[in-house]
């Protein structure tokens, strides 16, 4: 059977940027559209790795105290008689995250309007332009254009840019759909693996390039953040914007040759479509966003503590000391370092666990993997405490790496699962609003740890256990992401779109068979060049993060 194309779909009279010019033609390779979403979201994931940046910005002017004493919260983000703190530029993650949240939220609908082109370009030049408007916030010093730049501006191009592939890759790959938003997804998770020892190169003193007389930009008295900020904004927006303009759209009602919509087998999967503005009026919407809300909280319990608590729990060990002994600031150094190599190694497996969790989410279900990521998480959180308190330091690491792939496995499997119970027509704008759960466990999961961590300490446990509770509360976090997932149910058939376009069908998915050959070929011959555009980078990262990682095993 013939693909059916609307007349709005091959209506190319629009601009460049227009949705209807993005519409693929015959020949394509829909492989070629995951490099594309890869191009984005490793340079978005840079948003991972900004506290490289938190120590040099406190060197910024020569000379002056790395904070003011005696100056409110409203005074320091205009002060230019004093370095700002890491307390206060953190703040720029944080708001960077709530925005990223807010505006997949509210642009989520206008990006499926507008496409993905025209979405990713947005967020090129909102990510792209954050950096470059931070480089101004550190020339004139000004901690407010910083929270602007990289925090509020650079948010909303880190939503966008999150979401842009999200709905064009599940449309393309309807028989593959976690393994296809998983790579994308995986890219995010890897573009800190590569931005961070990138920006510590141009911020360094020493050549940036091995054998060449290229030196970094960092001097006696400059630690070279704005000239890095530059140059990273200037290269994000160009690599953002070529992958916003590969993106291609499938034709309506395309689907792969010879492909049977599950829907067919599986009660579970969606037969059709659930309006963007009916979504939220399910139970399932709201169960699946306590699932990635508490999986995401879970996650945040390791990364937000993961170099502090190794050096806590285990200290001097690390390094071979007896158990005991005081470390003197040589030795510190090394410990520090070992740390550093677990941080790299929690990223490896946050990055694995995107692609792998995701692509064993289409063998075994989407809710059969969330219920493996509740009970294998459960399971391990409860055994750490017992295997620091052994001193255990492989089979402790062991766990929280298994922990830290399932966190990053959650974001890359929830686009195939709100496709499953949603239908395609809206994914990307729907997994836009349900981000907001990314948000809130970024805000909440934080603050709570920190706080149960400080009342340890306050009441005179032993350094070694002050952890101990946050892993036991993790268990009941997870036990109550369990129950979420058990709750998730194909939506009622009085949601699905009907084909006069409203609520209330039982409208049923037919497959359909590629037409004039759109989206046929294998990942090979041409194709393959854009892969290994971005395979270049990535192994590059991955190196880094090996020699890293390496120094926790040595």
């Amino acid at each position: 059977m013939s693909t059916l194309v609307s007349p709005a779909a091959t209506d190319t009279s629009g601009g460049i940027l227009d949705r209807s010019r993005t519409i693929a033609g015959p020949g394509f390779n829909r492989w070629l559209v995951p490099p594309a979403a890869l191009a984005i979201h490793l340079c978005i994931g840079m948003a991972y790795a900004l506290s490289v940046f938190w120590k040099p910005l406190a060197k910024v002017i020569p000379n002056a105290p790395a904070s003011c004493k005696n100056i409110n919260f409203f005074e320091m983000l205009t002060t230019t008689t004093c370095n700002w703190p890491d307390s206060q530029t953190v703040l720029t993650f944080e708001i960077g995250i709530v925005f990223l949240g807010v505006s997949a939220a509210l642009f989520g609908g206008w990006l499926e309007r507008a496409g993905p082109r025209k979405a990713g370009l947005v967020a090129a030049l909102c990510w792209g332009g954050g950096f470059l408007i931070s480089a101004l916030a550190v020339h004139i010093h000004q901690l407010w254009l910083l929270f602007l730049g990289l925090g509020l501006i650079g948010g909303v191009g880190l939503g966008l840019g999150y979401i842009s592939p999200v709905s064009t890759l599940v449309k393309w790959f309807p028989d593959r759909r976690g393994m296809a938003t998983g790579m994308a997804i995986m890219g995010f998770g890897g573009g800190a693996m590569i931005g961070a020892p990138l920006a510590n190169l141009l911020m360094s003193g020493g050549p940036v390039v091995p054998g060449w007389n290229v030196p970094g930009f960092k001097t006696a008295t400059d630690p070279g953040v704005m000239q890095t900020f530059i140059v990273l904004g200037v290269l994000y927006l160009v690599l953002m914007a070529i992958g916003a303009f590969s993106y291609r759209v499938p034709p309506e009602n395309w689907a792969p040759e010879g492909w049977v919509s599950p829907a067919k087998t599986s009660k579970f999967i969606s037969a059709g479509d659930v309006d963007l503005k009916d979504a939220h009026k399910t139970m399932s919407f709201w169960m699946i966003w306590g699932v990635l809300f508490l999986n995401v909280t879970a996650g945040i319990a390791v990364l937000s503590m993961a170099s502090p608590m190794l050096q806590t729990i285990f200290g001097g060990s690390l390094i071979g000391l007896p158990k005991g002994t005081t470390p003197d600031a040589k030795q510190l150094v090394a410990i520090t370092a070992v740390a550093a190599g677990f941080v790299g190694l929690l990223s490896l497996f946050n990055i694995g666990g995107r692609f792998f969790w995701a692509s064993l989410s289409d063998k075994i279900g989407r809710k059969t993997t969330y219920f493996t990521f509740f009970v294998l998480g459960m399971i391990l959180y409860g055994l750490t405490p017992t295997l620091a308190d052994a001193g255990n330091k492989a089979l402790f690491v062991g766990a929280l790496c298994i922990i830290l792939s399932m966190y990053g496995g959650g974001f890359a499997t929830v686009p195939a699962y709100l496709a499953d119970i949603f239908g395609t027509k809206f994914v990307g704008a729907i997994h836009g609003r349900l981000l907001t759960a990314w948000s809130a466990a970024g805000v909440v999961g934080s603050e709570v740890i920190v706080r149960v961590r400080d009342a340890q300490i306050a009441a005179g446990v032993p350094k070694t256990q002050v952890y101990d509770a946050v892993l036991y509360i993790m268990v009941g976090v997870l036990a109550l992401g369990f129950i979420c997932n058990l709750l998730v149910r194909p939506v009622d058939p009085k949601w699905l779109i009907k084909k006069d376009g409203t609520a209330g069908g039982t409208s049923t998915t037919v497959a359909q068979t590629s037409a004039q050959g759109i989206g046929t070929g294998t990942l090979g011959g041409a194709a393959v060049i854009p892969w290994l555009i971005v395979a270049i980078p990535v192994a590059w990262g991955l190196y880094k993060a090996l020699l890293s990682a390496a120094k926790i095993l040595s």
